[in-house]
C-alpha cells in the first residue's frame, strides 16, 4: 500500500513546529505559505485525520499531529543516517572504527585524533580500554581495528606494527607504606614479600598475562588503572606506574619511589591486522604515526 506520508511532508511538519508558524516554516524551506498549507491539508485528507487544530488564533498540533511529528522526526533522523552511511561506504570509509589501547595509556592521547578524523569523515569512532592479553585478543577477534599497547616479544603473524615511543615506568608505594623502611637491593626475593597491585586482564578466551608479578607474591587485582592508583595511594600494596602519572602523586606527598629500584623504559607500539584496511583505519594509522604523544 502506497503511503501518502512523504519525507517532504515530514520536513514541513518539523519546520512548522520548530519555527512556530506556517509563514516562518515557509521562509526556512523557501516555499510559499499557501503551498505548505495545501500540502498539509492534502495530507489530512489522505490520512483522514486532523494534524492541526485551527480553532484558535494559531494552528496547534492535535494529539495525532504530535504523534506524526515525533515519529516523523525519528524517520528523518534514520533517513539522514542511512544517506550518511551509504555515502561513507561509497567513498571507502568505514561506518565504525574501534581503537583499543592498554589501560596504562591515557585515553586523552587519542582525543586530538578523534577531533581531526571528525573534520574529514563521519566514521563513528570507539576508544576501547583493554588490559594485557585482552589487547591482543581484541585485535585477533576483530573487537578492535587498531591497537596501541606495550611491545610484546613476538607479534601474531598477520599483524603489522609501528613503534610510537616509550613510556618511563617506576616502582612506587604510598609514602607511609612499610616497604620504605627496608634497605638493600630491591630484587625479586625482596619484592615478593609485598602485596602487588595488579589490573585484571581483559582477555575473555586467551590465557591472561601478568607483568612484574611474581608467582608467590600476594596480590590485589583491580579492574582499571584509576583503581590501581587509588589502591597504591591508600597503601594497599606496591606497584609500577608510568612516571608521568606517578610524579604528580609524588609531589603531593601521596606516593614515593621505592629505594633500590630503577626506572625503565617501556616501548609503545601501534598494531593492526593487514587483512582489512579501509580509509578510516588507514587515516588513523597515518595520524598516530605522525602525531603520537603522551599527555
Amino acid at each position: 500500500m502506497h503511503s501518502p506520508i512523504t519525507l517532504e511532508a515530514l520536513h514541513i511538519l518539523d519546520a512548522i513546529d520548530r519555527r512556530g508558524s506556517f509563514a516562518s516554516a515557509a521562509n526556512e524551506l523557501n516555499r510559499a505559505p499557501s503551498s505548505l498549507s495545501y500540502q498539509i491539508q492534502k495530507l489530512e485528507q489522505d490520512l483522514d485525520i486532523m494534524i492541526f487544530d485551527r480553532s484558535g488564533h494559531k494552528a496547534n498540533f492535535t494529539e495525532a499531529g504530535k504523534l506524526l511529528l515525533e515519529r516523523g522526526r525519528a524517520i528523518l533522523s534514520a533517513t539522514e543516517k542511512l544517506v550518511n552511511d551509504a555515502t561513507l561506504l561509497a567513498n571507502g570509509w568505514e561506518l565504525d572504527i574501534t581503537v583499543a589501547f592498554d589501560g596504562i595509556i591515557p585515553v586523552a592521547c587519542f582525543f586530538p585524533m578523534v577531533e581531526e578524523l571528525g573534520n574529514v569523515s563521519k566514521t563513528r569512532i570507539r576508544l576501547q580500554e583493554e588490559i594485557l592479553a585482552g589487547c591482543w585478543e581484541s585485535l585477533a577477534t576483530d573487537r578492535s581495528d587498531i591497537l596501541v599497547c606495550p611491545k610484546v616479544d613476538t607479534l601474531p603473524q598477520d599483524v603489522k606494527s609501528e613503534t610510537l615511543g616509550t613510556m618511563s615506568m617506576v616502582w612506587v608505594a604510598a609514602t607511609h607504606h612499610y616497604v620504605h623502611k627496608r634497605s638493600g637491593e630491591f630484587n625479586e626475593e625482596a619484592r615478593q614479600k609485598y602485596r602487588v597491585i595488579a589490573i585484571a586482564d581483559t582477555a575473555r578466551d586467551q590465557p591472561a598475562m601478568s607483568v612484574n608479578i611474581l608467582q608467590k607474591q600476594p596480590r590485589l587485582t583491580v579492574t582499571n588503572f584509576n583503581a590501581k592508583c587509588q589502591a597504591l595511594v591508600e597503601g594497599l600494596g606496591i606497584g609500577s606506574l608510568p612516571k608521568h602519572v606517578a610524579e604528580p602523586l609524588i609531589k603531593e606527598g601521596k606516593l614515593k619511589i621505592i629505594s633500590g629500584t630503577q626506572a625503565w623504559d617501556m616501548e609503545l607500539i601501534m598494531a593492526w591486522r593487514r587483512n582489512k584496511i579501509g580509509e578510516a583505519k588507514s587515516w588513523c594509522i597515518k595520524y598516530l604515526k605522525k602525531n603520537w604523544k603522551l599527555v
